[in-house]
């Protein structure tokens, strides 16, 4: 009466071989290790919204930086990031053409070995096993920071994959001590070494992670998986002391509480003590239905009553069973049809929205289903975690496309305004044009020029004399005039007032030409400075004028250009929308095929543990009909 105890065996196995658990996916390092002088400010810029969280716009921005050589000197480096963005967003084969240019290139040594590791981690993700461990053996150093840890654990992963638990444990024994590793490390070593046949260690390992304090919830599941690993190890090597104590410090309310109870009832048994199993398979059985450990502990809490000897118990509870079956069976197909209507994939999106590309959230809330808890398993996969990033990713850049349309139309409108405004300027700007002002300008300028360097030759300080002392020179030259024009005349002029009178004027000029050669210097350098100054306005009124003759010409082509790139990239953005809704309706129907099939996959199970348990009833039935005949037959049989 215990023909589902094969499916407890693929339990463990299952607890055993999807175990192996690595640290977060986190986004890829700028440059792990020692902080680093950002040179370039737009790389600086990428690197803000990068740690912000803000990916699509650093991914963006790094792009337009690129195109235009604003990154250098961390052209490597930037490259190195785009490609681990692209690599979390899941384009492989963009990433994949990225790193291998940097190898191609003969980049520097540590941003190669990057490149390698990211390369190789690729590959693992698209399953190419052997060439990713080609590109890890091809990393000649450590590489910086914690990213050298996830290098090693994904060294252990690849291992793994390929059999060798003991090449795993070796590589994981050297993360044991990490601060950030460490637990992972262990865990994942504890499993190989189970697996590689070195269960006493290996089991130590897990006993050691299943008992250490964890803070937080991230931890507190890794325990909990380490004392579910161990529990069914345990059982597996027919330990079933142990594994209680392994499985009963896993938390009820924790994902791996049902395999908890379902493996703490089985290590009961083992004790031949169903009574005991009871306890935790009744717990169990009164959990919903999706998960397979429920299921089980439906036709397990009567197989532990058919071992108590209470087949009437054992019966009913068979029964039940196979109506909690059907009527789950009924609700699945419930599901099913919400599913198919659309009603999934809507709640999700509307309960789970993100302002940006979700390369790196998940599923944070459950939507309005009629059996929700149906999702559970689904919701939990990876086939259904990422495709639903996709979609959402999809809708974003939906949203995206319809905002750059809006701002071309906001850079139509600045156009028109710009083209309105340059021919409403330019007949004013024609009239204020002056190039035979220009050239008269400089023919005054050349002719001042030559004057100043008669009057520093011939050290003419008179020229450059002021108007006051203009006006005195001129009153001295009348004066002189008037003494000679009277003495010509013979007027009645006494002699001595005439000898003072010129003795006056000899004076004045004399200190009035001493005055003007001891400012000659100074105003010589003046006057040489407004020349300059003169020269410089001069051919910067040309130069004003030449590029307004050239802006008549250039401007309305420059007008075209953009308004052509305009009316391209709307183009583009249009043609876009279409396959993007597309590919978003289609990425729609996938995820409802993944959920549909994952239910009908529970139908399934429902119909083999359903069968099962009519199996049971029918040996219960056999047995009491075996029973009834003996009882009749026995007076008969001491009558002969």
């Amino acid at each position: 009466m215990r023909p589902w105890r094969a499916s407890i065996a693929a339990a463990w196995a299952a607890a055993l071989g999807s175990s192996f658990a690595a640290e977060p996916a986190a986004a890829p390092r700028h440059e792990p290790g020692a902080p680093q002088v950002i040179q370039a400010p737009h790389y600086g810029d990428v690197l803000f919204h990068f740690y912000q969280d803000r990916t699509f716009a650093a991914i963006t921005g790094l792009m337009v930086s690129q195109h235009f050589e604003r990154i250098a000197p961390h052209d490597e480096e930037a490259e190195v990031l785009r490609g681990g963005l692209l690599l979390a967003y899941g384009l492989h084969d963009e990433a994949s053409t990225v790193f291998t240019a940097l190898i191609d290139r003969n980049a520097a040594p540590a941003v190669r070995d990057r490149a390698w590791y990211f390369l190789a981690k690729l590959r693992y993700q698209r399953g190419l096993l052997a060439a990713a461990e080609q590109n890890l053996s091809r990393i000649e150093k450590p590489l910086g920071g914690t990213l050298e840890e996830d290098h090693q654990l994904l060294r252990a992963q690849l291992l793994m994959a390929r059999q060798d638990f003991a090449g795993a444990a070796q590589v994981l024994e050297a993360l044991k001590g990490s601060p950030t590793a460490g637990l992972y490390a262990k865990f994942n070593l504890g499993v190989a070494l189970v697996k590689a046949g070195d269960t006493d260690k290996g089991q130590a390992l897990l006993d050691e992670v299943g008992q250490t304090s964890a803070p937080n919830e991230e931890l507190r599941s890794l325990r909990d998986r380490a004392n579910v690993a161990l529990g069914f190890a345990t059982l597996a090597a027919k330990k079933p002391i142990e594994a209680r104590a392994a499985l009963q410090r896993v938390r009820l309310s924790g994902p791996q509480s049902n395999k908890a109870l379902l493996g703490f009832g089985w290590a009961a048994s083992e004790l031949k003590d169903p009574k005991l199993a009871l306890v935790p398979w009744t717990e169990l059985a009164t959990r919903p239905h999706g998960d397979a450990a429920v299921l089980e502990a439906r036709i397990a809490v009567p197989y532990a009553f058919a071992e108590l000897g209470a087949y009437g118990q054992a019966l009913q509870g068979y029964q039940d069973a196979v109506e909690g079956f059907e009527r789950e069976a009924r609700a699945l197909r419930e599901s099913i049809d919400a599913v198919r209507a659309g009603k999934l994939v809507q709640g999700l999106v509307t309960t789970n929205p993100s302002e940006g590309l979700a390369a790196f959230r998940g599923i944070d809330k459950l939507p309005e289903m009629p059996h929700a808890s149906h999702l559970a398993p689904l919701l939990a996969s990876d086939e259904f975690q990422e495709a639903f990033k996709n979609l959402r990713d999809l809708q974003f850049l939906e949203g995206n496309l319809q905002r750059w349309l809006d701002n071309l139309s906001a850079y139509a409108d600045m156009l028109e305004n710009r083209q309105r405004a340059f021919a409403e300027k330019l007949p004013a700007a024609e009239a204020g044009r002056g190039s035979a002002k220009i050239a008269e300008l400089r023919a005054r300028r050349d002719a001042l020029a030559a004057e100043l360097e008669r009057v520093q030759a011939e050290a003419d300080a008179a020229a450059l004399a002021t108007p006051r002392e203009r006006q005195l020179l001129e009153r001295v030259a009348r004066g002189r005039q008037a003494l000679g024009d009277a003495a010509e005349q013979g007027g009645i002029v006494e002699k001595a007032d005439a000898a003072e009178a010129a003795e006056r004027l000899r004076r004045a000029a004399g200190a009035l030409t001493w005055q003007l050669a001891q400012e000659f210097n100074a105003r010589s350098w003046e006057a040489k400075k407004a020349m300059r100054s003169a020269t410089i306005g001069i051919a910067q009124a040309a130069d004003r004028d030449t590029a307004l003759t050239q802006a008549q010409q250039d401007e309305p082509l420059r007008h075209q250009r953009f308004a052509e790139r305009i009316r391209t990239l709307g183009e583009r953005l249009l043609g876009m929308r279409p396959e993007v809704a597309t590919t978003a309706r289609a990425v729609q129907i996938q995820l409802q095929d993944i959920a549909v099939a994952e239910l009908e996959r529970q139908q399934e199970r429902l119909a083999v543990y359903a069968a099962q348990a009519r199996l049971a009833i029918a040996q219960i039935h056999d047995r009491a009909q075996f029973a009834r005949r003996s009882d009749a037959g026995s007076p008969a049989e001491g009558a002969r």
